[in-house]
C-alpha cells in the first residue's frame, strides 16, 4: 500500500511538473455569468436576439508558428516569454487553434454607426473571446493606470480564428500584413503613454485566403495571421446600441431591440465591474448612471487629446470601435501624420474626410451622443446633454496642458500659449514640417543667455527644421484643391459666390491661393521662405521662454528640467506607415526579425538608442540567417529580393519619411 502510495504521489507529481504555465492560466470568465449567453453553435452568419455573447468554436490554422510575442504584454497574464515560447503548443494556444484549459470562446455581439450611419447588427466577426484571466495580487507591478485592470481580471481574444455569427459575408480570418500592423501599433501606443488594448502575441500560419487589398478586382493569397489582445474588457459603445429601435434613414435595428432587461443589466455589469467607485458613490441609479456618462466622456477627451498630441489618427472611429473605457481599440486603418496637415485622413476608403485628423475630437463627442441615446431612459436626456457640452471644455484644457508639456512649458501657463501653440500648428502646415521630428527638435531651443551664442544656437535649430520641411513637388501636391471646386469656380461663378463662405469651400480657396505662390518659385526660394517662417515662431518661443526663468536661483536646472521634460514628452520614433511596410515585406518572404525588432524599438520611443538610428534594412544582416527553431529565424525566402529591397529601404526609425512612403495607401 505505501509503495502504491508513494507511486500515485509521484505520478501526480510529475503531472503537474509537466502542466506549462499557459495551461495553469486561471480563468474566471465573469462576463458569460453575468450577461445572456446564446448557447447555439448553429454555423454561418445570423441575427443574435437576447443576448451579449455567443459561444463560437474557433478554426485552427495550418501550422501556426509565432511571429513575435510581447514580454510587457505577457506579463499582464503572469507569463513570460520563455513560458510562451517554450510551450510546445503555445503557437496553437495562441492562436485558437487549441482551447486553452479554462476557456470558453465566444463572440460579442454589438451594433454601430458606421460613417455617420446606424449599421444594425455587427458583432466580432472576426474575434473569439477566450476569457478572463485573474492575476494574482502582486503580479501587476506597474503603478501606470493603463497597465491594471480595475477588476482583477484580463480579457483576452484571439483576433483572427475564424468564423463567428457576426462574420456577416467575410471569412473570420485576419491576414500578416493587418495583424503586424494592429501588433505593433497596440505596443506603440502603450510605450506611448497613451491607453489601449495590447497585443501579446502575434501568430501566423500556412493557411491562405485571398485578399483584394486595393479593391482592384486583382486578390491575392495572403497568410492568416492571429493576434492575442488584452484589456480589462472589450465592450464598446456600441454594446449598448443592440437595442437601437429602426432607425429613421437606414431601416435598420439592433437585434435586441425593446430589451430593456438586457441593457440595464449590460449597464449594471460594465458599471460594477470596470467602475466600482462610481457603484460605491452613488445609491441613486440615475445619479449612479449620469457620473459613469460623464467618466466616459472624460476618458474619451483625455484620449483623443493624447491622439492628437502625438498625430496619431485612428482611421475608423464609428460607434462600434469606441471602448468604454476610454482605450484606443480595434487598430485598423490608422496612421501617424508624417508631414503636419489638420486635413491628413489615414484611411484611403474615407474619402469624405469623416475621420479625419482635425475631425477626431468633434467625432469622439458625436459618438458619445449616440451612446447617450443607446443608454435611453437609464440616462437622463438633460443630464447627458449637460455633459456633452463639457466635452469640448475638457478636450481642450487637456490638449493645452499637454502641448505646454511638449514645448517644455512647465513653471507657468500663460494666455498667450494658446497662441504660440496655435502659431506652432500653422507654421508646420505652411511650411510641410515633420511633425515627430520638429517637435523632437525643439527641446534644442535654448532659453535666452548670451546674443552671440543664442543667435548661433537658435540658427542652427532652424536648420534642422527646415530639413524637415516639405519639397516644392510635395507642397504643390499637398495644396492642390478639390477639382469640384475649380469647375465651379469656372462654370458657375453664381453658385461658387453662394457658398464661398462655407468652412470647407474657404479651405479650399486657401489652397487655391497657397498654390499659386508655390507654382512661382523655386525649390531655393521656398527654402527661404520656410526658414523666415520658423526663425519668427523660434523668436516667439524663446520670449515665452525666458518667463520660464523669471525670478529663478538656478536658470539652468529649470533648463535642464526642461530639456529632460520635452524629450520625454516628444517621441523620437512613431509607428509611421513606411516604417510597418517594411516589417511586413519582410515578414511577407518569411524573415520575422525586422518585427521584432521594431517591436523593441517601438517599446522605447523616447530614448535614442543605437537600434533607432540603425537603417530598417540592412543587407547581409542577422536576419539573413535562418534558423528555424527559434522564433528570430524563421526559413528566410526570396534572398535575392531581399538584397534589393536593401538597397532601396535603407533609413534610421526616426528619419524624415522617403518619398516612396507617400505612396503607401492603407485601407
Amino acid at each position: 500500500i505505501m509503495f502504491l502510495s508513494r507511486a500515485a504521489n509521484g505520478s501526480h507529481l510529475r503531472m503537474a511538473q509537466s502542466v506549462t504555465p499557459l495551461q495553469r492560466l486561471k480563468f474566471n470568465n465573469v462576463a458569460l455569468k453575468k450577461l445572456p449567453l446564446d448557447s447555439s453553435l448553429e454555423p454561418g452568419s445570423r441575427t443574435v436576439t437576447g443576448a451579449c455573447f455567443s459561444r463560437v468554436q474557433p478554426q485552427p490554422l495550418l501550422k501556426p508558428t509565432f511571429v513575435a510575442v510581447s514580454e510587457p504584454a505577457l506579463a499582464l497574464l503572469g507569463l513570460n516569454t520563455d513560458d510562451v515560447l517554450r510551450d510546445r503548443h503555445g503557437a496553437e494556444y495562441l492562436s485558437g487553434s487549441r482551447v486553452i484549459p479554462g476557456s470558453e470562446p465566444a463572440a460579442h455581439c454589438y451594433c454601430g454607426h458606421q460613417f455617420g450611419h446606424f449599421a444594425g447588427q455587427l458583432g466580432d466577426g472576426a474575434v473569439c473571446y477566450l476569457g478572463e484571466v485573474e492575476v494574482e495580487a502582486g503580479a501587476e507591478q506597474s503603478s501606470n493606470p493603463i497597465s491594471t485592470s480595475p477588476c482583477g481580471r484580463w480579457e483576452i481574444q484571439v483576433k483572427g480564428a475564424g468564423l463567428t455569427p457576426y462574420s456577416r459575408q467575410s471569412d473570420g480570418r485576419k491576414v500578416l500584413r493587418s495583424s503586424i500592423r494592429e501588433f505593433l501599433c497596440s505596443e506603440a501606443m502603450f510605450a506611448l503613454g497613451i491607453p489601449t488594448t495590447r497585443a501579446g502575441s502575434l501568430v501566423t500560419s500556412d493557411l491562405y485566403v485571398q485578399r483584394d487589398v486595393f479593391y482592384s478586382g486583382n486578390p491575392r493569397p495572403e497568410r492568416c495571421s492571429v493576434v492575442l489582445r488584452i484589456a480589462p474588457t472589450f465592450i464598446r459603445f456600441g454594446s449598448f446600441e443592440i437595442f437601437h429601435p429602426v432607425d429613421d434613414f437606414t431601416g435598420r435595428h439592433g437585434p435586441s431591440v425593446g430589451r430593456t432587461d438586457i441593457r440595464a443589466q449590460l449597464l449594471d455589469y460594465v458599471i460594477d465591474t470596470f467602475y466600482p467607485e462610481i457603484q460605491r458613490r452613488h445609491l441613486d441609479r440615475q445619479e449612479r448612471n449620469a457620473s459613469f456618462f460623464r467618466e466616459v466622456t472624460m476618458r474619451t477627451a483625455k484620449l483623443v487629446a493624447l491622439w492628437q498630441s502625438v498625430g496619431f489618427c485612428h482611421g475608423v472611429l464609428n460607434t462600434d470601435n469606441m471602448s468604454i473605457l476610454g482605450l484606443t481599440i480595434d487598430y485598423g486603418p490608422f496612421g501617424f501624420m508624417d508631414r503636419f496637415d489638420p486635413e491628413f485622413v489615414s484611411n484611403a476608403s474615407d474619402k469624405k474626410g469623416r475621420y479625419s485628423y482635425e475631425a477626431q475630437p468633434y467625432v469622439c463627442r458625436w459618438n458619445l451622443a449616440r451612446l447617450a441615446e443607446a443608454l435611453g431612459a437609464e440616462l437622463q436626456s438633460a443630464k447627458a446633454g449637460a455633459i456633452l457640452d463639457e466635452f469640448m471644455t475638457i478636450y481642450q484644457d487637456c490638449y493645452l496642458a499637454i502641448m505646454r508639456r511638449k514645448l517644455g512649458l512647465l513653471r507657468q501657463q500663460e494666455p498667450e500659449d494658446v497662441e504660440l501653440v496655435a502659431d506652432l500648428l500653422k507654421t508646420m502646415h505652411i511650411t510641410g514640417a515633420d511633425f515627430t521630428n520638429t517637435f523632437r527638435l525643439l527641446s534644442a531651443v535654448s532659453c535666452p543667455a548670451g546674443e552671440q551664442k543664442d543667435r548661433d544656437r537658435t540658427d542652427s535649430v532652424v536648420e534642422l527644421i527646415v530639413e524637415q520641411c516639405a519639397s516644392l513637388e510635395e507642397l504643390k501636391v499637398a495644396n492642390h484643391p478639390l477639382e469640384m471646386i475649380l469647375s465651379m469656380a469656372e462654370t458657375n461663378p453664381g453658385m461658387f459666390n453662394m457658398v464661398a463662405n462655407q468652412p470647407e469651400v474657404a479651405k479650399q480657396l486657401e489652397k487655391i491661393g497657397r498654390l499659386k505662390e508655390l507654382l512661382v518659385i523655386s525649390e531655393v526660394e521656398l527654402k527661404i521662405k520656410q526658414r523666415d517662417h520658423w526663425q519668427r515662431w523660434v523668436k516667439q518661443y524663446r520670449r515665452r521662454l525666458a518667463h520660464e526663468c523669471d525670478e529663478v536661483s538656478d536658470p539652468a536646472a529649470v533648463e535642464k528640467e526642461r530639456v529632460r521634460s520635452m524629450n520625454a514628452t516628444n517621441p523620437a520614433v512613431v509607428l509611421r506607415n513606411y516604417i510597418a511596410q517594411n516589417a511586413i515585406e519582410a515578414a511577407e518572404r518569411g524573415d520575422f526579425s525586422e518585427v521584432q525588432q521594431l517591436l523593441k524599438v517601438l517599446e522605447n520611443p523616447y530614448s535614442v538608442s543605437p537600434d533607432l538610428e540603425r537603417p530598417v534594412w540592412s543587407a547581409g544582416s542577422e536576419s539573413d540567417q535562418a534558423d528555424g527553431n527559434s522564433i528570430k529565424g524563421q526559413e528566410v525566402k526570396e534572398n535575392t529580393k531581399r538584397k534589393a529591397a536593401a538597397d532601396t529601404h535603407q533609413i534610421p526609425y526616426n528619419s524624415k519619411p522617403p518619398a516612396w512612403a507617400r505612396t503607401i495607401c492603407v485601407t
